[in-house]
């Protein structure tokens, strides 16, 4: 039973959350400027949208909604 056993606590362990504290606060997406394809994770962005370190316009918010196409 020692393989049943590992084969189920493997199976435990990738169940658990994959949330690493960073609660449920912390913004998912991400700030893009579609024109030259900056990307700033919303986490890091503060609490006003940032401007784009290549041409100083407003970057937009993006929040995926799935696991594919994601924005982040």
């Amino acid at each position: 039973m020692g393989i049943v056993n590992t084969v189920r606590e493997i199976l435990e362990a990738s169940t658990q959350s994959s949330d690493r504290g960073g609660g449920t606060n912390t913004p998912k997406g991400s700030y893009w400027c579609h024109d030259c394809t900056e990307r700033v994770p919303a986490a890091d962005a503060g609490s006003e949208p940032p401007t784009c370190p290549s041409c100083g316009e407003e970057m937009d918010f993006e929040r995926s909604v799935g696991t594919t196409g994601c924005a982040c």
